[in-house]
């Protein structure tokens, strides 16, 4: 039988529909270039000042708690202090599974999210100011305040990941590095102005900054890749979910959580009670620790962009934890027959120094968990996993806050003039076990491997 040839009715259609197809195609503008240009690197820039607000609070949190602890501007239970920061931080890394998921899922909302979140973020601030009780404190800057910076943080960390693709590591570790960066100024400042204004005049002013920064940044936080303005879904590709590889990256990145905020938590008060140190010494630890992590963060996220993932996550991991163990549990403790309590600076200045560097650039390994996850699976949606991933050490911040407190009230591990025999010393070897679990997925793999031969 003779093939049906096409009438001349459908080769005039084939043929418009090729023509409005290429003038489609001739009136979008070419797209900016990937991993350099003006706009990429404004766009880094931008993301960079956003940290600011994002993750300022949390960074001095500790200042804070130390500050509420020796004075009676709030009521209720003291104890539970240490709830506000990790609530605060717990919730923002919580919200990005469903934002980084709802914003890919639906494009068209990612314009509205910042500018909703900056109104959160300034009126949680504000009203935190307020505050005269605990809890209030956990609601507006552990929950209103967290939900406004996450959804100013999801669209920023979504566009980042589309103007950065062969230099993601640096990129993000550059990102992670700013966070850093504002730790490293802001527990002075809050220190002073707490100590000459109090700490409603410093929300105040704090609410400020909030806003100022990111209406600066907001402008030249835009996606590379224009969304479409129609509002319909998009569909997800979920096949991730069943690799194993993910999952037992996402297993250590939770279990290395658990313990990573626990020293510049805590770091404030055990200088001062437990080391017989000045708060001022306790202000310099968190800084240097904050202006480490910005070596780290950097140093690590490149490495994540020439070796595999799990080395980096090794040697996170194990850096940290030795500094928990040798630094911050011998560390020389206050005490009738401790002569010298200044001794303690020495170990606990080298604790905060290898501490903040290899622990804060952990999360600077993200990036080298999207490219290990998408050579297995070439289709997958990056921003979803990202997502997840600060959702899984949201897991871990938020209850590390009652696990902390626990631990306190554990106490001691054993009679000795260090860091283990304080009160302090349960929380101090959780913190170095966690740390140490963070290498995780390269003992899976190293295991793995041994069963294959």
């Amino acid at each position: 039988m003779a093939a049906r040839q096409p009438s001349s009715t459908t080769v005039l259609v084939d043929d418009a529909r090729h023509d409005r197809q290429d003038i489609f195609e001739l009136e979008q503008p070419p797209l900016p270039p990937i991993d350099r240009g003006k706009d990429a690197w404004l766009m880094l820039a931008s993301c960079c000042l956003v940290q600011l607000p994002v993750w300022g609070f949390f960074l001095v949190y500790g200042i804070f708690q130390e500050y509420y602890s020796s004075q009676h501007e709030l009521h209720g239970s003291k104890s539970k202090l240490a709830i506000v920061g990790t609530t605060s931080t717990g919730v923002l890394y919580l919200l990005s599974p469903v934002a980084f998921t709802l914003l890919t899922r639906y494009p068209h909302l990612q314009r509205y999210c910042a500018p909703v979140g900056l109104v959160l973020s300034v009126s949680g601030s504000l009203l935190s100011s307020f505050s005269v009780t605990v809890w209030q404190l956990i609601v507006t800057q552990g929950i209103i305040c967290a939900i406004g910076n996450g959804l100013i943080f999801s669209p920023t960390t979504l566009y980042l990941d589309q103007w950065f693709v062969h230099r993601k590591g640096l990129a993000y570790g550059i990102m992670w590095a700013a966070k850093s960066v504002c730790g490293v100024a802001l527990p002075f400042i809050a220190s002073a102005c707490l100590d000459r204004f109090g700490s409603r005049t410093t929300l105040r002013a704090w609410t400020v900054i909030t806003l100022l920064s990111t209406l600066i940044a907001l402008p030249f936080v835009k996606p590379r890749i224009p969304p479409a303005s129609s509002t319909s879904a998009r569909r997800l590709d979920l096949a991730f979910l069943s690799l194993v590889t993910f999952w037992m990256l996402q297993l250590a990145n939770i279990m290395q959580s658990f313990g990573y905020f626990l020293p510049t938590t805590y770091l404030p008060s055990y200088a001062t009670t437990a080391a017989g140190l000045s708060g001022t010494t306790g202000t310099l630890l968190v800084a240097l620790f904050n202006a480490t992590s910005v070596v780290g963060g950097i140093v690590l996220g490149s490495l994540c962009d020439r070796v595999a993932v799990t080395n980096v996550m090794l040697l996170s991991s194990v850096g940290s934890a030795l500094s928990v163990f040798l630094f911050w549990g011998l560390s020389c403790a206050s005490s009738p027959s401790n002569e010298y309590p200044q001794a303690a600076i020495g170990l606990l200045t080298i604790f905060s120094i290898t501490y903040g560097f290899f622990a804060g650039g952990f999360s600077s390994t993200w990036p080298g968990v999207l490219t290990q996850v998408k050579r297995e699976m070439p289709s997958l949606e990056t921003g979803l996993v990202f997502g997840l991933l600060a959702g899984g050490r949201g897991i871990g911040n938020v209850l590390s806050g009652p696990l902390s407190t626990a631990l306190m009230q554990k106490g001691s591990i054993g009679e000795s003039t260090t860091g283990y025999g304080t009160e302090y010393g349960a929380l101090i070897l959780f913190t170095g076990i966690t740390a140490f679990l963070g290498a995780w997925s390269w003992m899976w793999r190293y295991l793995s491997s041994c069963v294959l031969r």
